[in-house]
């Protein structure tokens, strides 16, 4: 496959579109004290480690500013499950890499189903563990250590990996038609809204994240911050 460079959550033309990790977000938004409530109940090493995960959404800007059209991401999902799922290859990462190529000495998980609910790709995985992770909780394979992650309460996203074109559409970067997926990277925080792992597929909805209220919220607090530097700097020149 060609090298190709990896392009910012701003950047446009070709090149590796990685959903980038959205950096810190709260226990306390978005939910995410139950993930790591329920990741928590995960310490049996005897069965196999498998969760559900929303995978991406078409239609719908993440936090890199991009947007997945519906005719591109649905045919990347047709083929990844054809070419990939039904062949046992469907390989991903922990974290994403700085390569369009799928390392085997970094390999964590494998995808073993996806489906749609309206714009929602949803998917199950599995992690791949070894034996000595299951006897004896030793911690030898990314799989291992992504399962011990989780067991110990740490919470994990999903993002994709692809390579394609970018165009600006408005305030967003549209993924172009020569997008094609690579695939879906553990990290620890995703781009798109609600990416995390999850084990009762029911259980989905209590991921959902609002960007919108997000933005308005980061705004506030840059707003906030901005006054006090203001502040500061006022009663520094007044003494």
């Amino acid at each position: 496959m060609q090298n190709f460079k990896i392009l910012g959550p701003n950047e446009t033309g070709k090149g590796i579109l990685i959903e980038y990790d959205a950096g810190y977000v709260s226990p306390n938004e978005f939910s995410n004290d139950r993930i790591i409530k329920e990741n928590m109940n995960v310490s049996d090493h005897s069965k196999p480690f498998e969760f559900y995960a929303v995978l991406q959404k078409y239609d719908t800007p993440n936090r890199n500013g991009r947007i997945y059209p519906e005719k591109i991401l649905k045919r990347e999902a047709d083929n990844y499950t054809k070419n990939y799922i039904k062949r046992g290859t469907s390989l991903s990462e922990l974290n994403h890499p700085e390569s369009s190529l799928i390392d085997l000495d970094r390999v964590s998980h494998i995808i073993t189903e996806m489906w749609w609910d309206k714009n929602v790709l949803l998917g199950k995985l599995r992690l791949l563990t070894s034996p000595g992770f299951h006897e004896r909780g030793i911690v030898s394979t990314k799989g291992d250590q992504a399962a011990n992650l989780l067991r110990q309460g740490v919470t994990l996203g999903i993002s994709s990996r692809g390579v394609g074109s970018l165009k600006k559409r408005g305030e967003q970067n549209e993924v172009q038609e020569d997008f094609e997926l690579i695939c879906f990277d553990l990290v620890s925080s995703p781009s798109t809204p609600g990416a995390y792992l999850f084990q009762d597929e029911k259980d989905r909805y209590k991921y959902e994240e609002n960007l919108q209220e997000e933005k308005e919220l980061k705004s506030q607090r840059d707003a906030s911050a901005s006054i006090d530097l203001m502040k500061k700097l006022t009663d520094y020149l007044s003494k």
